[in-house]
């Protein structure tokens, strides 16, 4: 396959012909079956590779009994045991600051990223120089898979600061040849500013979250302009579902005029665009050759068939300073492995990631997402753009209650289109869900908007259970 070798090595002077919608047309088109023989290949040279350079992965495997040299499959591969994120945040804690399955010289080390930590210890990326290169070739070829080519601009409008998002999108569009916008996101009255430098530099590309998309078609609005005018060609976002959900996307697509390509995974796992979509292929296209994706059970982590949910376990097939091998995600979707419009042979997550493991929370017997929520509202008419899911506890049931912001349209219609719209979606949410859910409308505008990740989800029953115990009951 074109330039694929480990440690990759790419050719930064390499562009596939303008008219191919192809970067590299053998690996992205070449049948699944041979694909499949060529990354077990991989399989065993990363293993072998992070075996040798880590003793995170030697004391793992060891322990496990798995060698480098027993991966003749796929299936085998799946012996291979997990890595969870509470063993890198541990690994690091005990051999700071990087972990012990760096597989590189610290000095070799050219960008340092990381988590937050809000919920934690923080984790250190640290990512060679070559890996960086690679990252940067890998984004590129995957953008040329958008439709974006050398010479656009492209509007990054993310946090640009621990946030690997952001980063991605930038080096993707720097080794494309484009005119790269890093422009940012979060400080106050940056959002009204974005308005006006889209204006000037009507970029051909636009990369945030689904959410601060929304909110800048708003302040636009606001403005008095209409987003269309922003001639934006391609908006991909990555960081919280909403791309590859149906109303969602097309609400964005609608506003704007755009095509809506959904990508990402995990900040431990970029290139993180090995998941995203193409010009003519919705959802997410998994990108094998970059980093293996298996959607596989939460309990057994074993691959489950096409057609079914699991959760992604990713692993590295290029990356050499933390590569990671069966990280699990703690993520949900689900996969297929039919004809892409694109024509490219990787399997599909039709519906992107759709939320968190950790993120359902049950009512009454009932597994919820969020995202389901956000998709039912999205798609009706009158909605005002923002809500807040609540749930409490009443007596020993659970309750679920969505606060839901209704638009001016429906505000100047007055009380008879609130409660009109109120009835619409209870029985949508209670017809989807499963569940019957309380929907108190508010007026627009009572939520604050996010340039980030949006938190919609109040859960309540903890505080309840401590006045309860207060209380002596």
């Amino acid at each position: 396959m074109e330039e694929w070798k480990f440690p990759p090595s790419y050719s930064n002077d390499y562009f596939p012909d303008p008219k191919s919608p192809y970067w590299f047309r053998e690996r992205e088109t070449m049948d699944p079956a041979k694909r499949d023989e060529l990354i077990v290949a991989r399989l065993r040279d990363v293993m072998a590779y992070a075996y040798d350079h880590s003793p995170f992965y030697q004391r793992k495997w060891d322990e496990a009994g798995i060698k480098a040299e027993d991966i003749r499959s796929l299936a085998d591969f799946e012996q291979v045991p997990v890595v969870h994120k509470q063993e890198i945040r541990d690994a690091q804690a005990e051999h700071p600051p990087f972990g012990d399955y760096l597989c590189c010289p610290e000095s070799n080390i050219y960008h340092i990223h990381g988590t937050s930590g809000t919920t934690g210890r923080p984790t250190a990326f640290g990512i060679s120089r070559s890996d960086w290169d690679a990252i940067a070739n890998n984004h590129a070829r995957i953008m040329w898979g958008m439709g974006l080519r050398p010479g656009d601009t492209v509007f990054v409008g993310a946090l640009l600061s621990l946030y690997m998002g952001s980063w991605g999108a930038l080096i993707g569009a720097e080794r494309l040849g484009c005119k790269a916008f890093p422009f940012g996101a979060g400080a106050p009255g940056m959002t009204a500013r974005a308005v006006t430098w889209l204006q000037m530099m009507k970029p051909a590309g636009f990369y945030s979250t689904p959410s601060y998309a929304l909110r800048l078609a708003e302040v636009a609005r606001e403005e008095g302009v209409d987003p269309k005018a922003f001639g934006i060609r391609v908006m991909f976002f990555s960081g919280e579902p909403g791309g590859s959900i149906p109303s969602i996307r097309d609400k964005i697509q609608e506003l704007y005029g755009a095509k809506v390509v959904d990508s990402g995974t995990m900040a431990e796992m970029t290139p993180w665009m090995h998941a995203a979509g193409s010009a003519d292929s919705e959802g997410m296209l998994l990108w094998q050759d970059i980093v293996y994706t298996e959607v596989a059970d939460p309990d057994t982590h074993r691959r489950v068939p096409y057609g079914e949910q699991g959760t992604p376990i990713y692993t590295h097939l290029e990356r050499t300073s933390q590569p990671m091998i069966r990280m699990l995600s703690g993520d949900l979707t689900h996969w297929v492995m039919d004809d892409n419009p694109c024509g490219r042979t990787y399997p599909r997550l039709p519906k992107g990631i759709y939320g968190r493991i950790d993120d359902m929370f049950q009512i009454r017997g009932e597994n919820v997402y969020p995202s389901a929520i956000a998709e039912i509202l999205e798609g009706l008419d009158g909605y005002g753009g923002e809500h807040r899911i609540i749930i409490s506890r009443d007596g020993s049931m659970d309750e679920l209650a969505v606060k839901a912001e209704f638009n001016q349209v429906i505000a100047e219609q007055g009380q008879d289109a609130v409660r009109s719209l109120r009835e619409k979606a209870e029985t949508a949410l209670s017809r989807v869900l499963g569940v019957r859910a309380r929907v108190i409308m508010v007026e627009p505008e009572t939520f604050p908007r996010t340039d980030f990740k949006a938190q919609r989800v109040v859960d309540d029953r903890d505080l309840y259970q401590s006045l309860n115990q207060k209380r002596g009951g």
